[in-house]
């Protein structure tokens, strides 16, 4: 595992590294937030100071979500409600506040990597979600252990929202990837089969987005 540390602090810095280091763990430090949004590609971690000198962590943790998903530690002297808060929802998988143990920086570290392992350990066509398992090759859904019976229509909806969890899928896009042509389709039709496909989850797994469409935040 590399890890990337982001902190302009060379204290601070030091001692994570040797630290990291004398847990096994190849660590790489950058004192600026541009370096982190050209080098996120070797990393399979990234501890992230908020107080950089080129940009604000907020600001790069919002660049590099556009660009990728490598797991974010944010490691900081921010201690407020509001600084954690807007961590978290800009892309940050966890928060840490200054000065941290090093026992507790390593079982954040281990337990991101598990759930970031968890994706390949199933298989690549298979989708888990807790209890809700989507098996893209068979096209079949189950939930709690169970299998659902699912229309054509319905799975391919369903196969949709998976594969951009979290993204915001319009209408129009369901409607030519399910339909072949969201000018041939018929909008209501989307309606009653996302309706009836909700009802065979029995789970708050698909958002609508008024005006717009569909998000899966299972």
């Amino acid at each position: 595992m590399r890890i990337g540390v982001v902190e302009d602090d060379d204290g601070v810095a030091s001692a994570l590294i040797d630290a990291l280091e004398a847990n096994r763990i190849t660590a790489d430090r950058m004192s600026r937030g541009a370096e982190i949004l050209t080098r996120h590609p070797d990393f399979d971690i990234v501890l992230l100071d908020l107080g950089l000198p080129d940009m604000d962590g907020i600001e790069v943790l919002r660049h590099l979500r556009q660009v990728s998903a490598v797991p974010v530690i944010v490691l900081t002297a921010r201690n407020d409600e509001r600084s954690v808060v807007r961590g978290l929802r800009n892309g940050a998988d966890d928060y840490l506040v200054k000065p941290a143990r090093i026992t507790e920086l390593l079982a954040r570290i281990e337990a991101i990597r598990r759930r970031s392992r968890r994706p390949t350990e199933i298989a690549p066509q298979l989708r888990q979600f807790d209890d809700v398992i989507v098996d893209l090759s068979a096209r079949s859904l189950y939930v709690s252990g169970r299998p659902v019976p699912l229309t054509t229509k319905e799975f391919q909806l369903l196969a949709v929202l998976v594969d951009n969890p979290g993204a915001a899928v319009s209408r129009q896009q369901m409607m030519d990837q399910v339909w072949g042509d969201a000018f041939v389709a018929v909008s209501r039709s989307l309606d009653v089969h996302m309706t009836a496909l909700r009802a065979k989850i029995g789970r708050s797994l698909i958002e609508t987005i008024r005006g717009f469409g569909y998000r899966w935040i299972g």
